[in-house]
């Protein structure tokens, strides 16, 4: 074989062409084309392979083409939606919550690794998510800002300065939009308001709130923990303690503590401790060593009632409630949990009351969400006396049990088939009618209307002979075979008209007891 054959033969090889020279041998100037014909298309084929290539993994191509997916996505949806901006454990919690139930999700987020954490999620119905900057007028828009379905924002970033940024930005493009944002000092809370936002999430506000109730007015305090899933009994272990208390951090929690304790009456001292400098300077997230000890006794924790760790540290919040209970068996502890991820970290410690800042602002953007007639019931409560609730928990436990479900409904078509009829009809129905047993009429349900909403107008606990209106929303308490009973009697037009005590003439029956009759 020669030079010419051996290059031949390697061109046309491993270029992977491997033709055969058909029908006949070629000759040597047949071969030099050949060879002339693979070189120049080959090289071409490589390059074009390559550009390909390069293009596809151009980070540029793949941002426009994942745009381009998620405005089709976030085009296509046709049900109400909300526009969550960040997504965390307090944003997943919303997600799976509302996702598919109530509204639909669309995600922002500015980080490429939490939208891949989303995606591997694998939300059903599918929640739409892009990398992009939450601030970004041309991000929102793309996200449905303006689509007439888009019900919301949701801004829960850890820095106010952001959230405020955003909730500006989001008033300008579309003012009718609920803007749910959070706030973390008594300042900022009030400037959102000023700006117009109806509902700003103040966790530790929600937190003092909580503790001040627990002392002054238990019961008011069950009704707002039992709307979150506490049964709706007092232990022992739910009764806030009298004395002094200790705040270990003076933080924005422990500051808004000390303001629900002030208000109180109760004595307190409240302990400045940042926590990043003690890490740095103890190089240790334990909290315990014989300063620490000392520390404590200087602050009597030997005669105090509770004490309340409310650091950002998780570790060292526990670390602190443990120190105390050694110096102290019998105080009351409470603690400041900042991740739902050491949830089982905390519940193993025994301690007292766990104040999960994330689930907190999860559960309350919740409600307002979806649960509104709750959110307005628990804002309603904290205006009234301790006697006022004692009084309701007692009738919601002799009628529905210590762990009875709330449900929400509005009297319209939808909701209430039947008595929207009776009523546009002139018919007069009353909240006790409502009551009456479908199998028994001279029985009641278990059940009890909790609030009524009548446009502006809110009834707590209203009246049992109170006259029903179109529009209507109704907070009802009650288990579910007795709320499936209310649902029946308020669709079908015979269940209520067996409990309104009317003749129905509107099946074989009712015909036949109208006409049916011999006359004498």
């Amino acid at each position: 074989m020669t030079f010419f054959d051996a290059f031949y033969f390697v061109s046309y090889m491993a270029s992977t062409i491997g033709f055969g020279e058909a029908p006949y041998t070629f000759n040597y100037h047949q071969r030099m084309w050949v060879s002339f014909a693979i070189y120049f298309t080959v090289i071409g084929w490589f390059y074009g392979i390559g550009a390909i290539i390069s293009l596809i993994q151009d980070e540029g191509l793949k941002k426009a083409l994942n745009l381009n997916v998620f405005r089709k996505q976030v085009g296509n949806l046709h049900e109400p939606f909300y526009i969550i901006l960040g997504y965390n454990s307090i944003t997943k919690t919303i997600i799976n919550k509302i996702n598919g139930v109530d509204y639909r999700a669309v995600v922002l987020d500015k980080s490429p690794q939490k939208i891949e954490e989303l995606i591997l999620e694998n939300f059903y119905p599918h929640v739409p998510a892009s990398v992009g900057d939450a601030t970004n007028q041309q991000m929102l828009k793309i996200a449905g800002i303006h689509q007439k379905n888009c019900k919301g924002v949701i801004s829960l970033f850890e820095n106010d300065m952001v959230n405020a940024n955003i909730a500006t930005v989001c008033m300008l493009l579309n003012k009718k939009l609920d803007i749910i944002i959070k706030a973390t000092s008594p300042q900022q809370v009030s400037h959102f308001k000023k700006m117009g936002l109806k509902h700003v999430q103040n966790p530790f506000d929600i937190i003092s709130k909580r503790i001040y109730y627990g002392i002054t007015s238990p019961h008011i305090w069950l009704l707002e923990m039992w709307m979150y899933g506490h049964i709706l009994k007092i232990k022992n272990r739910d009764k806030f303690p009298l004395g002094k208390y200790i705040i270990y951090g003076s933080g924005r929690m422990g500051q808004a503590i000390a303001a629900g304790l002030k208000k109180a009456g109760i004595e307190y001292i409240i302990k400045d401790f940042d926590s990043k400098k003690y890490i740095k300077a103890k190089d240790s997230t334990i909290f315990g060593d014989e300063e620490d000890v000392q520390k404590l006794i200087d602050l009597g924790i030997k005669e105090s009632a509770c004490i309340i760790a409310a650091t950002k540290n998780d570790i060292l919040n526990l670390t602190i409630l443990n120190t105390a209970k050694e110096l102290n068996p019998n105080i009351f502890t409470m603690a400041r949990e900042n991740s739902l991820d050491d949830i089982n970290i905390f519940k193993a410690a025994k301690i007292n009351k766990i104040y999960v800042v994330e689930q907190i602002l999860a559960d309350a953007t919740y409600n307002f969400i979806s649960r509104p007639l709750v959110d307005l019931f628990i804002h309603e409560a904290r205006k009234q006396d301790e006697e006022w609730a004692e009084v309701i928990v007692n009738i919601l436990n002799n009628i529905t049990g210590m762990n009875p479900k709330s449900f929400e409904t509005e009297l319209n078509h939808e909701n209430a088939y039947a008595l929207t009829l009776e009523l546009e009809k002139g018919g007069t129905i009353t909240l006790s009618n409502l009551r009456r047993s479908r199998e028994n009429k001279n029985e009641m349900l278990q059940l009890v209307f909790l609030l009524l909403k009548r446009g502006d107008e809110v009834y707590l606990m209203p009246d049992a002979q109170m006259p029903l209106q179109l529009g209507d929303k109704l907070l009802i308490v009650a288990d579910e075979e007795a709320y499936e009973d209310f649902e029946y009697i308020v669709n079908n037009i015979y269940e209520l008209n067996y409990v309104l005590d009317k003749k129905d003439t509107n099946n074989f029956l009712g015909f036949w007891g109208k006409y049916g009759k011999s006359k004498t």
